[in-house]
C-alpha cells in the first residue's frame, strides 16, 4: 500500500526590497545543509496557514497574519513522498533571525538559482519568478504592425511572451524573434519561442514552448536548464510527459470555450484543477480566459492564465 504524502506548509515571503527569505537547514536533518524556504509538516489537527504560523514563529520568529496559496507540489524522494503547500506570505510582522541557530538570508528573486535547494524547491523558485499572465502572439499585418501589438501589450504589464508564428520559414521567423527579443529585453520581459529547441539554442533566446507534438518527441529534456522549458498540454499523457522531461511551466488548455473553436466545449474547470493537482510545475490555463478569470484560475492550483486577445 502506497502511504499517503508527508504534507508539508512552505511559506515564500518578501520583503519590502523584492528579496525572499531562505534559511539553511541545519545538517543533521533530512536535506541537510542546503538551503530552503521556511516551513513544517502540517500537523493532523492544522490548516496550512496554521502550520506557516508555528512554523515562522519557532523556526525565523515572525508573525504571519495572511497568506494566499502559490502553487502545489508532489515529489518523491527517495525516501518519503511529499507533498509541499506553498504558500504566498501577504503580511507578517518581526525581523527575521535564526531561532534554532541556523543560517537566514534575503535573497533578491533571480538570485536563487544561485542556491543548493532541495530537488522540489526549483519548482518553487520558477513559480516565484513567473508572472501570472503569459502572452502568446497573434495576427498582424507586417512588421511595424506586429511591433506595435507587442509593445502595447508589454505597456500593458505583460513580462512573459511565446512567439508563435503560422506557417513561417526559418529566415522570417529569425527576423520576427530578432524583433521581439529587442522590445521585449527593453521592457524586461522573457521571450519564449514556439519552434525547434535547436533553433533557440543556436540563436540565444530565453527559452522554447514545444506544442503537444514536439512536446510527445522528446526523450528528455531537450535544452539546457539555464534556459526556460514550456510545453502545451491538453490530457494525461502529455502531463506526464512534461513531467518527465522536466518541463520548467506548462500550458493547459483548452480551459474554457473560445470563438476560435466554436463547438468545443473545453476541459472546463473541475478537470483543469485535477490535472494542476499532478503537475510539478506551475501551469498556466488558456482558453476562454479573462483579467476576470486570474482569480479562479489560481484558487485551482494555476499560476496564471495564458491568452491572445487579452493583451494583443
Amino acid at each position: 500500500m502506497t502511504s499517503s504524502p508527508v504534507h508539508v506548509a512552505v511559506g515564500v515571503i518578501e520583503n519590502e526590497q523584492g528579496e525572499i527569505l531562505i534559511a539553511r537547514r541545519p545538517d543533521h536533518l533530512h536535506q541537510g545543509g542546503l538551503w530552503e524556504f521556511p516551513g513544517g509538516k502540517v500537523e493532523a489537527d492544522e490548516t496550512v496557514l496554521e502550520a506557516l504560523q508555528r512554523e515562522f514563529a519557532e523556526e525565523v520568529a515572525l508573525t504571519i497574519n495572511r497568506s494566499e496559496p502559490l502553487i502545489r507540489i508532489p515529489f518523491n524522494y527517495s525516501d518519503k513522498h511529499v507533498l509541499l503547500d506553498v504558500q504566498r506570505v501577504t503580511r507578517y510582522q518581526g525581523a527575521a533571525e535564526g531561532m534554532e541557530g541556523q543560517e537566514v538570508r534575503w535573497v533578491k528573486k533571480d538570485e536563487l538559482v544561485k542556491y543548493d535547494f532541495p530537488a522540489a524547491n526549483r519548482t518553487i523558485i520558477h513559480s516565484i519568478n513567473l508572472p501570472e499572465t503569459y502572452l502568446i502572439t497573434g495576427k498582424f499585418q507586417d512588421r511595424d504592425d506586429f511591433k506595435h501589438h507587442l509593445i502595447n501589450a508589454l505597456r500593458k504589464g505583460i513580462k512573459l511572451v511565446q512567439l508563435r508564428l503560422r506557417q513561417s520559414d526559418d529566415v522570417e521567423f529569425l527576423e520576427f524573434a530578432t524583433i521581439a527579443k529587442h522590445v521585449c529585453a527593453e521592457h524586461g520581459a522573457r521571450l519564449l519561442l514556439n519552434t525547434a529547441t535547436d533553433f533557440v539554442q543556436k540563436n540565444d533566446f530565453d527559452g522554447v514552448h514545444l506544442n503537444s507534438h514536439r512536446l510527445m518527441q522528446c526523450d528528455s529534456r531537450p535544452i539546457d536548464k539555464d534556459k526556460w522549458l514550456a510545453a502545451s498540454v491538453h490530457n494525461e499523457e502529455e502531463l506526464e510527459q512534461a513531467n518527465v522531461i522536466e518541463a520548467d511551466f506548462i500550458v493547459v488548455s483548452p480551459v474554457l470555450p473560445t470563438p476560435s473553436h466554436p463547438g468545443e466545449a473545453g476541459l472546463g474547470w473541475d478537470s483543469f484543477h485535477a490535472l494542476a493537482e499532478q503537475a510539478t510545475m506551475p501551469v498556466y490555463a488558456l482558453g476562454g480566459m479573462s483579467e476576470q478569470t486570474i482569480k479562479q484560475a489560481r484558487d485551482l492550483g494555476a499560476q496564471g492564465i495564458a491568452g491572445i486577445s487579452n493583451w494583443w
